[in-house]
């Protein structure tokens, strides 16, 4: 029986209704939904209730699972599900990191070499009001450019830092470790990249971490930056996720950007997170290279120094967290 969807309003999103992700899918559902990805590059699956474990390997069904740079965000339980959350331990800490703040429009991982490209996201507790998600389709956002435009863009390389976007965290989110800062050097990636299966072109940006495009002087690589956001984030390229608890999204970095709004630091948000090394032959994988110093690149000795200080503080593994069980999300009876 093919999979139930359905096309979230007129948006490039898509829901599967009525797949329960917690028991284990046979190759054919997995073939369907690898193929229905290449379609919509953002899949929603509502009233799901996934323990660390559930979750990882459904998402490792579409790649390799990636630990990132920060593993100061990784579940003690599973490292390879990062927790997004503003809640503290019984000393204070932070279990998990992003917080409570506005996130601009970025791509996760588009500060390395090669990212890995594939996310999924799990609402487990959310805040009474705020912290939607918003995607944007940088395909269409590229077919929305004008002729001009997208001849300037093509085979240009854009300077994606991740100094820039620790600048943008908050508090003890800005620090990284040695091995951290190691790893994510300044790299380049083209703007435009082509998709292997349809063949159709798509933008490849990050607000949080662009700082110049190669070859330009910074005042007319920051304009040309500045143009593409504009143009990229027109509401009609942009699908808004108002989250329910159990809800479970997929989406492909390499032919999106997504954004959070702020909430109430005194409410309580957990989400869980998977990141997938997708396939090259089926997705957007940018492969990228170092890059040179540039003027805006931050200095990594401010870094450094936060780190030393952060070194002088006890540390403690943050406890598991159990998946919350919620009416919306109960599993109905395995047969």
């Amino acid at each position: 029986m093919p999979l139930k969807t359905r096309v979230l309003g007129d948006s490039f999103a898509c829901e599967v209704v009525g797949l329960h992700l917690w028991e284990t899918q046979d190759d054919r559902i997995i073939k369907e939904l690898r193929a229905l990805w290449v379609l919509h590059p953002v899949l929603v699956f509502r009233r799901q209730a996934l323990s660390e474990n559930e979750l990882a390997d459904f998402s490792a069904r579409f790649g390799p699972l990636e630990r990132t740079v920060r593993s100061d965000w990784a579940s003690p339980a599973r490292p390879e599900v990062t927790l997004i959350s503003n809640l503290k331990d019984a000393q204070g800490r932070p279990i998990g990191g992003l917080g409570d703040g506005e996130i601009q429009w970025h791509s996760d991982q588009s500060y390395m070499m090669q990212p890995a490209t594939g996310a999924m996201l799990c609402a487990v507790e959310l805040p009474p009001e705020g912290g939607t998600t918003s995607w944007v389709d940088l395909g269409a956002a590229y077919d929305g450019l004008s002729a001009r435009l997208q001849r300037v863009v093509e085979d240009r390389y854009a300077i994606f830092s991740y100094a820039k976007r620790l600048a943008g965290y908050q508090g003890v989110d800005r620090v990284i470790s040695a091995d951290a800062q190691r790893k994510t050097p300044s790299v380049l990636h083209l703007l435009v990249h082509t998709h292997p299966v349809h063949g159709k072109k798509s933008l490849y940006l990050d607000s949080t971490t662009t700082i110049g495009v190669d070859g330009m002087d910074q005042d007319s690589g920051k304009a040309l930056l500045e143009e593409l956001y504009e143009a990229a984030t027109r509401p009609q390229f942009v699908y808004r996720h108002d989250w329910q608890i159990g809800d479970a999204v997929l989406w492909d970095n390499g032919l999106t950007m997504h954004r959070r709004e702020p909430f109430d630091p005194e409410a309580r948000r957990l989400m869980k997170r998977t990141t997938m090394l997708l396939p090259r032959d089926r997705h957007i994988v940018p492969d990228g290279r170092l890059a040179a110093a540039y003027p805006s690149d931050q200095p990594r000795s401010t870094i450094r120094a936060s780190v030393n200080a952060m070194r002088q503080q006890p540390q403690a593994a943050s406890p598991a967290l159990a998946p919350v069980r919620s009416p919306l999300t109960a599993k109905p009876a395995r047969r």
